[in-house]
């Protein structure tokens, strides 16, 4: 019994090391996270450098996005106004419910004040404000929003308001997909002409500035604790309504690698601390489950393409031909994109089997395209590199001459 009992207790003590030292092995961060692992109602992981989506939960499902809108109301402001211009707070915007600057009716302020104001403090008047001046209205701004979303690439995203307070009118909700708010934030941090500046400022810790009256002094805190979490953190931008929940759009650059991920409907008081936990999830997984890998083949697909009824080099039974070549110097060109283990790019190759004659130099015969998931990255056009003259009467009369000299010599 002593012995059988000894026995026991000696598997149990084994089992328990078996499984302290198997719940040690960290889980790999490659593993796609499901759908149940993340907190976010929406949720999308983006490539910046090509605007892949590289995952999505329900991303493609319009929703109110709070204050993540501003991100649009900020660009939107580089882009068209100037920093240096004063911009006059109206009743409409004193009036604008807190998280609020503060500001008085008929106070002034500089336009690039304001903007540390919106995005580090997320203040709703300065929001409106700023709409005023660059649009005339919050209507005629919000007309602007609309269009530069469509510009973008959004595909289903409706604004009302620059500060993404929750509101409806005729045409709809408030609101965008998880894919249209990466997107935004790809634009603003990727495409736009003042992404150095919109990075800037979303980057800045703490920011004071007075009113042009110098009255009163203004300090602002950066609240998007993410820039403290991971290393390479770029930009991003909180948001919170009772409608939408909390929301975030995010961005990381580590090696080699820009990486966005939004999130909307990602709790709601008191779980203000999902997004991060989720935004963090998301980009560690792109950053260990994706490579950069350069997928361009630098030869081409064939030297050179048949010419039917084209001048040649003598001798009837031969064939005549034009060299083909790409315009690019294919040698210093790279096609870099971000693929999982298990994803290959297609060269998809679109040439004709032959040519008529006449042929000219230079033109557009084809191309090369890189596919990804149906998805064309990047096409290379083919083109000729010489050219062909139609055979003639005079061509003809020529060759036969050649020949009845050379017979007759």
């Amino acid at each position: 019994m002593r012995a059988e009992y000894h026995m026991k207790k000696t598997a149990l003590v084994w089992s328990i090391l078996f499984w302290l030292f198997m719940l040690s092995i960290p889980v790999s961060g490659e593993e796609r996270p499901g759908e149940s692992e993340l907190y976010a109602g929406s949720a999308c992981l983006m490539d910046a450098q090509s605007g892949r989506i590289l995952y999505e939960k329900d991303g493609y499902t319009k929703k109110p996005n709070a204050s993540t809108t501003k991100l649009l109301t900020c660009i939107l402001a580089l882009e068209q106004g100037d920093l240096s211009d004063a911009v006059t707070v109206s009743l409409r915007a004193a009036g604008q419910p807190a998280v609020h600057l503060g500001a008085r009716e008929g106070e002034s302020f500089l336009l690039g004040d304001l903007l540390y104001s919106l995005m580090l403090e997320s203040h709703n008047d300065t929001a409106v404000m700023i709409a005023e001046h660059i649009g005339g209205s919050v209507e005629g701004f919000a007309q602007l929003m609309n269009q530069k979303a469509e510009s973008i690439g959004c595909e289903d995203s409706y604004f009302i308001t620059p500060n993404g307070l929750d509101a409806q009118d005729e045409q709809g909700v408030h609101g965008m997909t998880a894919a249209d708010l990466a997107r935004v934030m790809r634009y603003c941090i990727m495409e736009s002409p003042k992404r150095e500046e919109f990075l800037r400022i979303t980057q800045t810790s703490s920011y004071s500035f007075w009113n042009r009256e110098e009255t009163i002094l203004y300090n602002c805190h950066n609240h998007n604790a993410f820039l403290a979490m991971m290393e390479g953190a770029l930009s991003g931008k909180t948001g919170f309504t009772a409608d939408a929940g909390y929301c975030y759009a995010g961005a990381l650059e580590r090696d080699g690698k820009t990486l966005i991920v939004s999130l909307l409907a990602c709790g709601w008081p008191n779980n203000k601390n999902y997004k991060w936990s989720d935004t963090k999830k998301l980009m560690n997984y792109g950053l260990d489950a994706y490579e950069i890998k350069d997928v361009l083949q630098k030869e081409l697909p064939a030297d050179r393409l048949e010419v039917n009824g084209g001048q040649h080099g003598g001798d009837l039974s031969e064939k005549s031909y034009v060299s083909l070549s790409y315009r690019e110097n294919m040698e210093e060109e790279s096609l870099e994109i971000l693929l999982g283990e298990n994803e290959e790019v297609e060269r998809k190759v679109e040439l004709p089997d032959m040519l008529e004659a006449p042929v000219k130099k230079g033109t557009k015969v084809g191309k090369v395209s890189y596919v990804l998931g149906g998805e064309v990255l990047r096409s290379y056009p083919i083109y000729t590199d010489g050219e062909v003259k139609e055979i003639d009467f005079i061509w003809c009369f020529d060759i036969i001459g050649d020949k009845y000299c050379m017979k007759g010599s």
